[in-house]
Parts: C-alpha cells; structure tokens; sequence
C-alpha cells in the first residue's frame, strides 16, 4: 500500500462514497503524460511530450526531462501512459525511486501520483482529456504480424526511419521479432538494394571480435591464412545489425564507437584506413540506459547507437496480436490462411504468459500441428487438437502427424532403456549419434 499524504490521489473524491480499506481503487486512464517538478534544485519544471505516451527522466541530456539533481541517475526512471494508468520503470538507478517510504522497481500509479528521486520530487499529471484522432496506417512488412497498436506504431516508425539514415536502437524481449523489424527497416530504405549484414555480438569469441567486425590482413594473427573481409566492409552501401549489442565486452566498445564516429577502420593485422558507408541498427534485449548506469556499457556509444529508439512491447502485454499471429504461422505451415484445429485453444493461447514472446508462439504452433496436441509447457499435460467436424486432414499432414507421435513415444522408451545415454541409444537404435541427437532435441528430449 502506498501512503496517503494531503493530496493523495488514492482519497475518495468529495461527495463520493466513503470506501472500505479493502476496496479496489480505480484507477483513471491518462490521456497524455504530464511530469512536474514540485521540489529540488529543478523547481518549477514541467514536461509534457507532444505523443504523451512516454518520458524518460535523468540527468543525460537526451531524457525528455533533464534534471540537474546529482542524486539522479544518468537514466533514472521511464514513464509509460496504459490504459490502466502511469507505468513506473526504475532504470536501475543509484538512488531508486519513492512513491512515500516505498521504493519501487515498477508499478502502475494514477495520475496525481508523487514520485521522490534523489533530492527532486516530481508529480505525475494528466495533460489533458482531448484524444488525437489515431494516426493514419502505413504500409508495413508482411513478416510484421499484429493489430494491436503497440505493433502500428511500431509500423510508422518504421515507415517513418526508413527514409532517413541515422542509427536505432530496437529493444525488447528475446523472441519479440527485433530482426524482422531490422529488416523490414533496410527493406523499406534507399540501401534495401546492397546486403543487410548481421553480426550477434552475443555469439562472437572475445579474441576473434574486432577481426568479425572489421576484417583481418593474411598472418594478423596465428591461423590467419588469408585475408578476411568484415561485416562493416560487406555491407558498405547496405545495413549492419549489430543483434545483441549489450552483450558486446566493455573493452571492445571505444573501438566500434571509433568506427561509428569516422565511417572508418583498420583490419586487424592491417595500416591502411578502409572507408565505408553503412547504416548501423542494433538490437538488444537489455535496457541499455540501465547498463550505462551500471556502468557495463559506454554512454557515448549508446548515445551514438540510440539516433532513434523502437520498443517492442512483449507477447503477453498485446493478446490482441495472438489471433492474427496463429493464422499467420498456420498458413506458412500448411498453406491455408485460417486458424483450423487451433481456432478452439485461441483462449489459452491468450492467457499464456509466452516468456519466449512471438519465438515460442510460432514453435507451439508448428508443434501442435505436427503432433495434433497443444503444448503449452510446465505442468499441463499436452492437449490434442480436435479437428473441425467433418474435417478430413491432408495426407501430407495426416502422415506428418503420426511419424511425429511414433517417433516421440519411440524416442521416449528408447533413451529411458539407455540410461539417458545417448551414445547407448544410438548404439540400440543403430542409428548415427548425431541424427540421434538432432531427433532427441527436436523432440524436446535433450537441451
């Protein structure tokens, strides 16, 4: 529970019935973000952005609101409008965030709400009541699957960054489509004609980081047997996705940041400066502006990354977006643009909370066609899927469907008769270890 102080939003306004301490309290949909700075040495501040649906509060100057306290973070805290009220999003910060004598990570407030950060206490308000009409559609790509309108406004950005050159930052959750959105971006822009390079800076060996990067000279190193060209040289004229930045070491930040200033390196083992035009996008499912005040990642290269900035909400908070991504998965598998046997579990397929985000959708989906059961994971039983009555299936799926069930319930009894050795499976089996495995991990026998 929060405190109440003299204007504490969660009283009961005049004339209202009085409530019982166990009563719900409603909460009010704000219509546009609204921040005031009651006390602290940034009095007398406000700040409303023109979308009011988001603003970022600190001391960097690329927040909406730019405090001077020097008790505030970098990247303090986040404020997001929802329907069911103010979204609180801590960054992380050194100090934390107070709402009274509760420190709080994230939450959702209502509009009237105080927040204390550092020596600065901020009221959160409600900019006004009257609602822009909604904002024209765009084209978007065909990978870009949704009607909530998390995913619209993903599309204008889109639309909208495409045409220019500047860097962006795509952020969300593992599994949320960061690449489909990078790639609908360089699809959608003047270089779509030249090669959109990927790097996953998750994946990249320490030792071998800068040469992935930027090439290396025949004899750079011990194994360089000729010369290698870098992501950033094969996509001179196109598009770098740098996939997980935030997993790029501290020590081989200051040397991308270089590049990124100068449109310029040296390969490894090398002396002549190689020039080249790209665009930069990176992807990351950390929150960057946490890490910069943690002091795990470079503020001058997030600065320099984060020209434009995509957030892509999760799975869970958009269920509006399931229904069109199963019809969308079930006709890449089969052909047929309809829910078919998934239309009945449509209801569980929205409660589900898919940690693995739009990633496990589609992989639920493939699996339940193939194996005409729903497998939502943890402690549910798998749950067949009734046909539409009267519905004869397709031979080929009618076929894939039952070599699916053999070889699960084969593989089940056969790993169960080997101890959990898979070398003696494949030895009862007389089958090739490795395709052993492959089938073992297909079925979600083996990690």
């Amino acid at each position: 529970m929060f405190r109440a102080m003299a204007d504490d939003p969660w009283k009961s306004p005049a004339g209202d019935a009085p409530r019982t301490k166990l009563q719900p309290r409603p909460i009010r949909l704000v219509h546009k973000l609204r921040v005031r700075v009651d006390a602290g040495p940034d009095a007398g501040q406000t700040c409303a952005p023109d979308d009011g649906a988001q603003l970022a509060i600190g001391t960097s100057p690329d927040n909406a609101l730019v405090l001077t306290d020097t008790a505030v973070s970098r990247y303090h805290l986040e404020l997001h409008r929802t329907p069911s009220g103010v979204q609180v999003i801590d960054l992380g910060s050194r100090n934390g965030t107070w709402v009274g004598g509760v420190r709080i990570e994230r939450a959702i407030v209502p509009a009237g709400t105080q927040l204390r950060v550092g020596d600065t206490t901020l009221t959160l308000d409600d900019a006004g009541f009257s609602v822009a009409p909604p904002p024209p559609e765009v084209p978007r790509s065909a990978d870009l699957i949704g009607d909530s309108e998390a995913i619209r406004e993903v599309a204008r950005l889109i639309h909208k960054l495409a045409r220019v050159d500047s860097s962006v930052l795509i952020q969300g959750e593992t599994g949320v489509g960061k690449e489909v959105i990078a790639l609908a971006i360089h699809e959608a822009s003047p270089r779509r004609e030249h090669e959109l390079v990927i790097v996953d800076c998750g994946s990249m060996p320490g030792p071998l980081i800068a040469s992935i990067l930027f090439g290396h000279e025949k004899g750079a190193f011990t194994g360089a047997d000729q010369r290698r060209i870098g992501a950033f040289e094969r996509a001179n004229g196109g598009t770098v996705l740098l996939d997980e930045i935030g997993e790029l070491p501290l020590e081989v930040q200051p040397t991308l940041l270089g590049v990124l200033e100068r449109r310029a390196f040296t390969r490894v083992g090398g002396s002549q400066q190689v020039g080249v035009d790209v665009r930069v996008l990176a992807a990351t499912h950390r929150d960057l502006r946490a890490e910069v005040n943690a002091g795990r990642f470079r503020a001058d290269l997030y600065y320099r990354l984060a020209v434009a900035k995509i957030l892509v909400p999760p799975l869970r908070e958009r269920p509006e977006d399931i229904e069109p991504l199963v019809a969308h998965f079930v006709q890449r598998h089969t052909g047929v643009a309809e829910l078919g046997p998934l239309a009945p579990a449509l209801d569980q397929l929205r409660a589900h909370p898919w940690s693995g985000n739009v990633r496990e959708l589609r992989n639920v989906v493939e699996t339940a066609l193939v194996m005409g059961e729903l497998d939502l994971g943890g402690e549910r039983q798998p749950q067949p899927l009734a046909p539409p009555a009267g519905a004869v299936a397709p031979y080929r799926d009618a076929r894939a469907s039952a070599v699916a069930r053999f070889e699960a319930e084969y593989l089940r009894t056969l790993i169960e008769r080997a101890g959990g050795n898979a070398s003696e499976a494949a030895r009862l089996a007389r089958m090739d270890r490795p395709y052993l495995l492959t089938l073992l991990r297909k079925h979600g026998l083996r990690s």
